[in-house]
């Protein structure tokens, strides 16, 4: 069976040639810069503007940064985690009831952004799910487990 997912139970022996990047799109270790601290974005500040200019400076200089003051709480944080490790850790047929290579769902189990059109996939599986406004991407969500639809 060709199960389409990373997270099937099957161990893998060799790295699936779909998974192998070309050399020339690989990073290239001495082009690492060293010493650089990831910019920390402070969500709580008052001052606005100023967190838009820091995001868009993070964004402009280094591409991605951290966030801090987001007020999701750490056991929030902790509860994702542990059902997110539970969905994970489902049968594979289970899973694979929510597969979908179509990048246009709103609600989907895949591997790679667009299986479809790229020539080389990520090594990840990933849940994707609307949350925006929430009464109207919730139902959609999957039952199984079913911690997963848990408080709101």
């Amino acid at each position: 069976m060709d199960t389409k997912v990373l997270s099937s139970g099957v161990p893998f022996s060799h790295l699936p040639q779909s998974y192998v990047r070309p050399e020339s799109d690989r990073p290239r270790l001495a082009d690492v810069v060293h010493g650089l601290d990831i910019p920390v974005i402070d969500l709580s500040l008052a001052d606005r503007s100023q967190t838009v200019a820091q995001i868009g400076d993070a964004c402009t200089n280094f591409g991605f940064f951290q966030v801090i003051g987001h007020g999701v709480g750490s056991g929030a944080t902790e509860e994702m985690l542990r059902v997110a490790t539970e969905f994970f850790q489902l049968p594979v047929e289970e899973k694979m009831k929510l597969y979908s290579d179509d990048p246009a769902k709103t609600m989907r189990l895949s591997t790679s952004f667009n299986v479809r059109k790229e020539k080389v996939h990520n090594w990840r599986d990933y849940l994707r799910l609307h949350c925006h406004p929430l009464p109207k991407y919730a139902p959609e969500w999957p039952s199984n487990p079913s911690s997963f639809r848990g408080k709101r």
